[in-house]
């Protein structure tokens, strides 16, 4: 399994909310999509100031995770995600963690 984190610092708290759930929708209708939790930032710990927004996909194996990546749906939802992002790309965490 493949759990597909990724952790935002938010300009767009709103457009960002609404992208979350417009993946969560689009993965949900992949095969090898395992599960989607996505939100805003708990932060107990206090150890990750100022990524506001997440979510972690879990996958069947690395292909899944290929064939999400390269979905244009993904790549046009990838896209706005990083405009709602404080300084785009750079505003954006992904760990990819392969697991049993």
């Amino acid at each position: 399994m493949i759990v597909h984190c990724v952790f935002c610092r938010v300009e767009d708290a709103v457009l960002c909310a609404k992208v979350i759930d417009e993946l969560e929708t689009f993965s949900r209708s992949l095969a090898g999509v395992i599960s989607f939790e996505g939100g805003p930032n708990c932060d107990f710990e206090h150890k990750s100031p100022g990524f506001e927004q997440g979510f972690v996909i879990r996958f069947r194996d690395a292909e899944a995770l290929r064939l999400y990546a390269k979905h244009p749906v993904h790549q046009a939802l990838g896209a706005k995600l990083v405009s709602c992002c404080s300084g785009g790309l750079d505003g954006i965490v992904v760990f990819d963690i392969e697991s049993s």
